[in-house]
Order: C-alpha cells, then structure tokens, then sequence
C-alpha cells in the first residue's frame, strides 16, 4: 500500500478504512468478530488509517475497533471524533452538539478507554459547535496533544473561516467531509484552503455512499435502520436521474479493466496528493477491490474526459437532510 502525507507530518495509507457501517447508519451492525477480522485482514493489506468516532453507536464502533487494532497498535493511525451532545458515560443523545472544554476532555478520556490506547492519533471536532469558540475547542485539543492523550488535531464538515481560526491556535493535520464524483463542493474554497495552509483532506463517502459503484439504481431497497433513507439523492426518482453519473464512471472502467468502484477512488486520488479517502466496507473482497484503486492510474486525458463528462450532468437531490445540512459548513 502506498502512503500519503496529511498536515503536520502525519503519514497515512493511500486509502484508508472508514469503520462507521460496520457498527451503524447502513443498517444492522455487523457481526463484531467478523469485522475484528475485516479490520485486521485490512492492516495485513497494508491499511494504515482507521476511522471511528464515538458518536457511531454510540460507542460501539470504537469498541470494535479498539478491539480489532489492539495487537497491531504500533502499526496503525486511529481516528476518532468528539462534539456531538453524548453523555460519554451512558450513550444518552442530546439534541445536538456540544464542544465544551470539559465535555471535550470527558469525550476523549472514554475514547481512550473504548480505544484501548494511550493515545489518539487524529481527533477530530465531529461537527463546529456554535455556542462554543473554535478557539477554545483549538486551545483544549492543543493541551490534550502536549498532555500526550492526542497526537494530531483535524476538523470534521467545518467553513473555511473556522478552518482557519482553528489552524492559527493548534496547527490541523486534517480536514473532513464529504468529496467524490457526486459531490464535487469541496474543489471551490475548501480544497484551496487546505493546499494554501498545509492541512490534508480525508474525504469520507468516497463512493457517493455505495452509488458509485454501480450496485445501487432506483430500484434498490435499503434496509429500514439504513440512513440513505432519509437523504434526498438516494430517493427513487433522484437515484433515477443520477445513473447517467455512474454511466460516465462505468464507461470508463471497461476502458480501463476496472471496476467503477476503482474508477472513482482512482479519480479521487488523483486529484491531490495529500487526500486521503476512506472508504468503508463490511465485505473483504470489497476492501480487495478498493485498494485496486491504489494502482490504477488515470492520466491528463482520461482525467479531462471524466470532469467534461460530469460538467454537463446535474445531480438531482441533496447530499444529506436538510437538519443534517444546517450543521456543516460553520
């Protein structure tokens, strides 16, 4: 596996593994010992960077991974995130975020704990908490890293503006949110933004949420717990529409003896050399192919084909509800 440097010098696999649907939003969790065997079949592969958050479960997603990485910790880069309103003792969901000082070193401790580790590698503020200065959010995390319980500092979905006010108190070694062929946003202001200050991107949904794989059309039935549910992109008539972008994605994977799947990571990858996707999966043989992506190279010309192809397509549907909307970008 190749890696790649993020901000601060934090070196990563090329691809790493997002560890959320193994434990929620897709559905029923997935067996634990099956995953524990996923996640470490994916460090035997070479996989370096595995991202959880206390938030997925609650609770139970860093479980399974702290499990899963502790006899290879030596070898591996642990995400996770705090700012959701979680009671960090009992899983009790308050109604939205909360970055106080004192809930964000209460977060972290249990997180330790779940984690089976001394020490976070990237922690991130999940989502920009209005009642409370990134300032203050910065100056926390900045001594929780000299404390030695964290190691590097990123941001989950936030603005430029708090970016930037973040950066000037704890220098971040990532940002993330959501980028691929079906949502694009990123490239305008948040892509600048991070080459002009140094801070890596780690793009989650990389596969647009499994639709660019081509497994997905409007017929699909998702599981009732599966969030697509409630997103509008993944309606029927939006997923109807939007074939004609997996259309572009498959043309060019028959060209190149790839899969779509492949395609799309491969299209990301190319884009900068300090992003790092990640990519989740349940499945081993998924994870296989995935990391095909890691070798298949698209050059100037198909790159170009691929972006004239995309301009003239519309995505029809929003990428999250609209709840979900108002708290990115802050």
């Amino acid at each position: 596996m190749k890696t790649r440097a993020l901000g601060q010098g934090l070196e990563v696999s090329a691809l790493g593994l997002g560890c959320m649907g193994m434990s929620a939003a897709y559905g029923p969790a997935a067996d634990k010992q099956d995953m524990i065997a996923l996640i470490r079949a994916a460090v035997e592969r070479g996989i370096t960077h595995f991202d959880t958050a206390e938030a997925y479960g609650p609770f139970a997603n860093e479980e399974l991974v702290g499990e899963a990485l502790a006899p290879v910790r030596d070898r591996v880069v642990i995400a996770t995130k705090f700012g959701f309103d979680i009671d960090p003792v009992t899983g009790a969901r308050g109604t939205g975020t909360n970055s106080q000082p004192a809930h964000i070193r209460a977060a972290v401790e249990a997180s330790l704990k779940r984690l089976r580790t001394e020490r976070i590698d990237l922690l991130y503020q999940h989502r920009v908490d209005p009642a409370v200065p990134i300032e203050d959010v910065a100056d926390t995390v900045k001594a929780l890293i000299a404390e030695g319980k964290v190691a590097h500092f990123g941001l989950s979905e936030a603005g430029v503006q708090t970016i930037r006010k973040a950066h000037a108190v704890q220098p971040l070694t990532a940002v993330q949110s959501e980028y691929s062929l079906f949502w694009r946003e990123p490239e305008k202001v948040l892509l600048p933004l991070l080459e002009e200050l140094s801070i890596g991107f780690v793009p989650f949904s990389p596969l647009g949420a499994g639709f660019l794989t081509g497994k997905i059309d409007e017929n699909t039935q998702f599981d009732p717990a599966d969030f697509r549910n409630a997103v509008p992109r993944f309606s029927a008539e939006a997923r109807r529409a939007n074939m004609v972008l997996v259309a572009v994605v498959k043309a060019v994977a028959a060209e190149k003896g790839a899969t779509p799947a492949q395609v799309a990571l491969a299209w990301l990858l190319a884009q900068r050399s300090w992003i790092a996707p990640i990519p989740g999966t349940t499945k081993l043989h998924r994870l296989d192919e995935n990391q095909g992506a890691v070798d298949l190279m698209l050059d100037a010309a198909d790159l170009a084909r691929i972006d004239a192809d995309v301009a003239r397509i519309t995505i029809s549907g929003a990428r999250l509800p609209a709840a979900a909307l108002k708290m990115t970008g802050k």
